[in-house]
């Protein structure tokens, strides 16, 4: 296509022109060409930068209509504010639980604290934040400001588990409260009675560390770092690494102020009201998308035993006419003296991201995709307790638990590994955490993945360089766990065998279900192998520890964990 052009010599631009396309920028040895719809920018060090000129929203559609591209090109802009904020927290963290294993979430919020569109970071966070928002809204209301921010870890009021804490920011545009961003970190201590705050056998939440209950951390743009210091250090068990805590802290508010800039341009190339408006479009989108799911489902129940002698139970009734669902927990076991109680923001989680799962499209994980979904969770029971209850392990276990029920009630996949494999070691100078990959279950028409994270978890493991260059451990042995995953018509995936030695003595905690019960297979698929956790000591003494369970080694011991393979679909 033919284009009348302007011509420029880029010798004769002075900083600070901007050249609107269709032109072409002349230079001794090139020649530019600035396309139509793109603009051309001097900067005052003479390097010219491209930036596409889209036109607002508001002027195609007003803030009221939806259109379909743009509905796409919104949706997306709105995923890679969360991704800009995710990279810059990865990039400013201090720890290698957030630096390396990418152990953190970021997302961004409505006015209400709705839920419009998550990076694809870990999936437990995500559905629970959005009650993190809102309960900063509740408490605060009116007196949250422009450059304020807030730390909230209170697995009551949306949290998950103590050590992930949540930073929750205001976005103003035009005076006017409009948007909120979050940045969720999984900490790789913040207290409580074992090193990695992940301790095996706690019977309550003030035994799991330290509480940020939504308190303001940055207030008028200052990041007040005493009265992060001051929670850091009180109670009985204290965080062991105040300085780190305080250095990923800053990194997730780094990460909120980078969401914050995002989706204060977005407002100034759109229009403050079409973004606002298309955060309604998008999750309107889901809610559709969730529905279209729904209406291929057909109803189902399962009963699923977790380690312990505890079960889920889940029911689920489709209502075709409405497209919509009713997930009952009705007959869950009730909550429990371990840690193993997960918060109801957690169970929702696991619901979203059941449900978001089923949906084909490429769309935005968002609040909109629970509105065709009623959620029955009774109070007390395992996946709704009653504070002070424990949850450090309801947060990582039972919501793999949860989400394996969900799938076998819908007859659509056999259980994966269901754990995260906890493990934590340290001692006074060090504190590590991770979650090991396993097997994932086999569906209809495809096998189950080996050595991967599955469901609730989405992190990846240190890289050996890594952990060895920080941590005073040798990593003797990371390999695939082979005939692990259950057999059938399409096999499960295999899990994997993990052997670390101490050269210190260190406390180490594991935490991980799927040691007594096995993962099962559906449809005459077999179930996968279930877990071990070992010890090997001097003189090749080998200590077998539970699925939960707290150790002291010394240097030359080594743990070795073997993780659960997924399990198989259709007789074989």
């Amino acid at each position: 296509m033919w284009h009348d052009a302007t011509v420029h010599r880029t010798s004769e631009l002075d900083p600070g022109d901007s050249v609107p396309g269709p032109a072409l920028l002349i230079e001794p040895h090139q020649t530019i060409v600035v396309e139509p719809e793109w603009r051309a920018a001097m900067l005052p060090s003479r390097a010219l930068v491209l930036s596409r000129a889209i036109p607002k929203a508001t002027a195609a559609t007003g803030t009221t209509g939806v259109d379909p591209v743009l509905l796409e090109v919104f949706a997306n802009l709105y995923m890679a504010i969360a991704e800009e904020m995710g990279v810059t927290l990865q990039n400013t963290a201090s720890s290698v639980n957030i630096k390396e294993r990418l152990d953190f979430s970021c997302a961004i919020f409505d006015a209400e604290g709705g839920l419009v569109a998550n990076a694809p970071h870990m999936p437990v966070h995500l559905g629970s934040m959005g009650d993190c928002v809102t309960a900063i809204i509740a408490r605060h209301g009116d007196a949250i400001r422009a450059g304020d921010a807030f730390a909230t870890n209170a697995p009551y009021d949306g949290g998950t588990h103590l050590p992930d804490i949540t930073v929750v920011a205001p976005v103003f545009e035009g005076g006017v409260r409009r948007f909120f961003v979050a940045s969720r970190g999984h900490h790789a201590d913040i207290g409580g009675t074992t090193p990695g705050s992940m301790p095996p056998f706690s019977k309550d939440i003030a035994e799991e560390g330290a509480l940020f209950d939504g308190i303001r951390i940055v207030a008028d743009g200052h990041f007040d770092e005493n009265i992060i210091r001051g929670v850091l250090m009180k109670g009985e068990y204290p965080a062991r690494n105040p300085d780190q805590n305080v250095a990923d802290l800053k990194a997730q508010v780094a990460a909120c102020a980078r969401g914050i800039a995002e989706l204060t341009r977005a407002c100034r190339v759109h229009g403050a009201d079409a973004v606002t408006a298309y955060m309604r479009h998008v999750q309107d989108n889901a809610e559709e998308s969730v529905r279209q799911a729904i209406g291929a489902l057909s109803d189902g129940e399962f009963t699923m035993p977790m380690d312990g002698g505890v079960t889920i139970q889940v029911k689920v009734t489709v209502d075709r006419p409405r497209r919509s669902a009713r997930v009952d927990f009705t007959g869950t076991s009730p909550q429990q003296p371990n840690n193993l109680n997960a918060p109801r923001s957690v169970t929702k989680a696991a619901v979203l991201y059941v449900f978001r799962c089923l949906v084909e499209g490429d769309i935005p994980m968002n609040a909109g995709c629970l509105r065709p979904i009623e959620i029955v969770v009774p109070e007390g029971s395992l996946l709704n307790p009653r504070p002070p209850a424990a949850v450090a392990g309801g947060n990582v276990e039972t919501s793999q638990a949860a989400v394996d029920a969900l799938f076998g009630a819908l007859g659509v996949l056999a259980a994966s590994q269901g754990t995260m494999n906890n493990l934590t070691f340290g001692n006074a100078g060090y504190q590590y955490y991770e979650t090991i990959c396993g097997g994932s279950g086999a569906g209809a028409d495809f096998d189950g993945q080996s050595a991967v994270h599955t469901h609730m978890t989405n992190s990846r493991l240190t890289d050996p360089e890594v952990l060895e260059a920080r941590y005073p451990v040798i990593l003797e042995e990371f390999a695939i766990r082979h005939q692990s995953g259950g057999k059938g018509a399409h096999r499960g995936g295999d899990g994997t065998v993990r052997r670390i030695r101490m050269l210190e003595p260190m406390t180490a905690a594991f935490l991980s279900m799927r040691r007594e019960t096995a993962p099962f297979g559906l449809m005459g698929g077999e179930p996968g192998a279930m877990g071990k956790n070992l010890v090997l000591r001097a003189h090749n003494v080998v200590e077998v520890l539970g699925g939960r369970a707290e150790v002291e080694l010394d240097a030359g011991d080594e743990i070795v964990i073997a993780t659960p393979g997924g399990g198989g679909y259709g007789k074989a």
